[in-house]
């Protein structure tokens, strides 16, 4: 919590800045008994790196890793664990013979991090949205955000951060001042283009003693919100059932069984989703139906408890 932000609120606006619905995060806390934590993927992964140093672990970064790599590291350890994301997953395609290829939705996600002005500063996640575009800030500490804009386009060849900043400007010019005052101190370095895919829920997750998790194994939408909160429950779920079981295979059917459901139900959620903003027949844009706090809890912990 020393990194990230403890935002109170969600609130869902449309394009021209009135309110349409929103949600009090500080209930579904109460009910789960933990706090709902911001924080920047490189902030995680330097408490991760630290966390490990710690252990006595070594790091290797840059270090290219074939299918055949995957073979000789489980003749050489007990267990090999590929968390090597959604599209290129070199695990993954040891563990296929049949290449699972990473489906495309239609729009992309270009993402940054800036600064809220002081005088609009607040403690919510605040989504945007437009017929076919989307823009979303989620507050961190000491006035930093993160935000991603969102919006229908083919896949197509990575443009340069400067394509991406232009784009922002052009599309969301108009839109309410939140936005433009997040754009106006965005780090531009920060600024990242992402064509976004997810893939379908897979029969299996393992074989032998080789094991994929994260994004390898079921990628989500990022409208799903779940994506890293789902890879960060496999470790959690994998450590305590290695624990649990002195059998290897056993531990990994299980760590199959209990997590395949609930990382099936964000895939879904998160295609769900998409589809009312971003696809070609897009829903009418009306409020969103409200989710309890407690049915949100339950999915949250769902496993944890």
């Amino acid at each position: 919590m020393q990194v990230g932000g403890t935002p109170c609120m969600m609130r869902q606006f449309n394009q021209h800045g009135f309110l349409q619905t929103e949600f009090n995060i500080l209930t579904v806390n109460s009910l789960c008994g933990f706090p709902s934590v911001t924080v920047l993927r490189r902030e995680l992964m330097s408490l991760l790196a630290g966390a490990l140093e710690k252990l006595g672990r070594e790091i290797s970064f840059n270090c290219e890793i074939t299918a055949t790599d995957v073979k000789k590291l489980s003749q050489e350890f007990d267990l090999v664990v590929g968390a090597d994301g959604r599209m290129n997953s070199i695990v993954r395609q040891a563990l296929y013979m049949e290449k699972v290829t990473p489906r495309y939705h239609g729009f992309v996600n270009v993402i940054g991090v800036g600064r809220q002005r002081k005088g609009i500063l607040n403690n919510a996640i605040d989504d945007f949205r437009g017929q076919g575009e989307r823009f979303g800030i989620v507050p961190l500490n000491n006035g930093w955000c993160y935000w991603a804009g969102a919006w229908n386009i083919s896949a197509d060849n990575e443009h340069p951060r400067v394509h991406w900043c232009n784009e922002l400007q052009r599309r969301f010019r108009d839109w309410p001042d939140p936005v433009q005052n997040v754009l106006l101190s965005c780090d531009s370095a920060s600024v990242n283009g992402i064509f976004v895919h997810d893939i379908d829920p897979l029969p299996f997750w393992h074989q032998d003693n080789v094991l994929m998790i994260g994004d390898a194994a079921h990628a989500s939408l990022p409208t799903s919100g779940q994506g890293a909160c789902q890879a960060l429950e496999d470790a959690w779920h994998l450590t305590r059932l290695l624990k649990e079981n002195d059998n290897l295979e056993i531990a990994l059917q299980e760590f199959y069984q209990q997590r395949h459901i609930k990382t099936s139900a964000a895939q879904m959620v998160g295609r769900q989703f998409a589809k009312k903003v971003f696809s070609e027949r897009a829903e009418p844009l009306l409020p969103a139906s409200n989710i309890s706090a407690a049915e949100l809890s339950r999915f949250w912990m769902q496993g944890l408890t």
